[in-house]
């Protein structure tokens, strides 16, 4: 189907632009945008001066093409004269006759002073020259509205209002009489502004005057003197205004392609992640796909509400399970508690001591299992929450002396074996003893007489093994050992949530708690990483150690 043919090509387009798409920070992207808009402006004023500066050199090069033609019509009509080769002399430093003047280099002059009265009369031969050349002239000044003058090789007017007369003080005049040619800005004494905007264009009060020998057998003698003002500006930008528009085409698409850009790099991955919140807060799956043009920024906000969705997730099955496992663990003693009042009530007076006794002591039982189940829950909840200080800093044996002393007994010991001096560890020292006293007792209650403690450093880290001569623990159960509540000593008074919060304690240190293989009884791994504090004076005395 074509639209689906369509969709396929975008797609296809899409993925190959993402792949070769560069990932850059957002605040590259925000000073790229900023500084193409802070630069317009001045690649706008540039342009007007380059186009303006070209339109000048455009005219100084119509007067240079009608100075030439006219210049050899003049030799070839000389008296006696002949068109003889002959190189002309180049200004110094000019390497193009055709592009002598420059609005931003090139001196303006004063206008251009009325011609001096001389004692000296044009020159026979030079005059009858201009005689015959007048039709020409006049031809030449009517279509391309330029001033065309013709001196004598004294500098002596040959025709005009001014005939007679001299130029042979001006500077263009005096170079064109030695064989140069030459080019000069000058103001224009009668110019009269007829455009509100005019003001923009630094060549509309200019006019250009080119002076150019007439070389008659190698020798100088004469000079035309060519001069028109430069093309407005704003005529030159209407008759290109093909070329202009164009510029102004691409300078659009490179905004819209900009903008583009940011639509699809910020504005629409920040739109989908506000999607994705909203959907997160309505208990909805939340789409975190990274977008196909990627920001560093903005590919880290997404990565990282990913985490946190899927924390969220977690977070919401652990409390669902919790609470099951809750309702669980405190129906069985309250159903125990119910039915031993309903009892009572029923049968008090009928019922012997003995069974009275018998009642009131379940009943107890059950109440202290609800007892125990709610401090445990708080110790986890505690652990949970547990956030360390950032100069932890714990010395390991006098922790394992207190818990030996703690639960040593007839029957049962601890072995330690480790490198002497054993690093001291970032983890507070109550908080090790807890978790230490939790795996210990564990070993205890499964039947094993001896713990051995071993230590090893690795790469920044200190790896415990635990390992005891107990029962060991079931294939079935070793994947739920960590499992809030799952306990396999529940008529003993278990309550399943001893490793679950020795897990959270560790954690919160940066450290791992899991369990090994053993050949016989249980093997638990504990790594906790190395104290940074390097001044040996133990836990920030701000931070609160975990109490159980």
């Amino acid at each position: 189907m074509p639209g689906a043919g369509r969709r396929d090509m975008i797609a296809r387009v899409k993925a190959a632009i993402a792949r070769h798409w560069p990932v850059l920070r957002l605040r590259t992207i925000l000073f790229s945008t900023l500084l193409l808009v802070a630069a317009l402006p001045g690649f706008g004023a540039l342009f007007l001066r380059v186009y303006e500066n070209a339109l000048v050199r455009r005219t100084e090069g119509e007067l240079v093409a009608q100075s030439v033609a006219l210049a050899a019509s003049a030799a070839v009509l000389w008296p006696g004269g002949r068109l003889a080769p002959h190189r002309i002399i180049a200004p110094p430093d000019r390497y193009d006759l055709q592009s002598e003047v420059d609005l931003r280099a090139s001196p303006i002059l004063p206008p251009r002073p009325a011609a001096r009265a001389t004692r000296i009369g044009p020159q026979p031969d030079a005059l009858a020259t201009a005689r015959r050349l007048l039709p020409a002239i006049a031809e030449t000044q009517r279509t391309t509205l330029s001033s065309i003058l013709m001196l004598d090789g004294n500098g002596t007017l040959l025709g005009g209002g001014e005939a007679g007369r001299s130029l042979r003080a001006l500077p263009e005049i005096r170079s064109a009489l030695v064989g140069r040619t030459a080019t000069v800005l000058r103001e224009n004494g009668s110019y009269v502004s007829r455009y509100p905007f005019e003001w923009l264009s630094r060549a509309s009060n200019l006019q250009l005057y080119h002076a150019r020998p007439i070389m008659v057998d190698g020798r100088v003698r004469g000079v035309l003197l060519v001069s028109r003002s430069p093309r407005p500006l704003f005529k030159g930008m209407y008759e290109d205004r093909g070329k202009i528009m164009l510029g102004i085409v691409l300078i659009l698409g490179a905004l819209i392609m900009l903008t583009a850009i940011l639509s699809r790099a910020i504005v629409r991955p920040i739109e989908r992640l506000s999607r994705a919140t909203r959907a997160l807060a309505s208990g909805r799956p939340a789409a975190t796909d990274l977008p196909s043009l990627q920001v560093v920024e903005i590919r880290d906000l997404f990565r990282d509400f990913a985490v946190m969705a899927d924390s969220i997730d977690k977070r919401s099955r652990y409390l669902r399970d919790f609470a099951s496992s809750v309702s669980h663990e405190f129906k069985t003693p309250l159903a125990g508690i119910s039915g031993a009042i309903e009892l009572l009530q029923d049968h008090e007076a009928e019922m012997r001591p003995t069974d009275r006794r018998r009642f009131l002591g379940n009943m107890a039982a059950d109440a202290e299992r609800l007892s125990r189940l709610v401090r445990r829950m708080m110790e986890l909840a505690k652990a949970d929450l547990h956030r360390p200080g950032s100069t932890s800093d714990t010395a390991l044996p006098p922790v394992l002396a207190i818990v030996a002393d703690g639960l040593g007994a007839d029957g049962f010991s601890m072995r330690t074996a480790f490198p002497e001096p054993l690093p001291r560890l970032a983890i507070d020292a109550r908080t090790l003893e807890a978790v230490l006293m939790t795996l210990v007792d564990n070993a205890r209650q499964a039947g094993a007489s001896t713990v051995t403690v071993s230590a090893s450093v690795d790469d920044g880290d200190v790896v415990f093994e635990l390992v005891d001569n107990g029962s060991g623990i079931a294939p079935a159960d070793r994947d739920r050992i960590f499992e809030a509540f799952f306990t396999t000593k529940r008529e003993v008074g278990g309550t399943g949530l001893g490793l679950p919060i020795a897990r959270s304690l560790v954690e919160a240190y940066g450290g791992t708690l899991t369990l090994g293989e053993a050949v016989q009884g249980a093997r638990f791994l504990l790594i906790l990483p190395i104290s940074r504090a390097g001044d040996g004076t133990g836990p920030n005395p701000t931070h609160q150690p975990f109490r159980s």
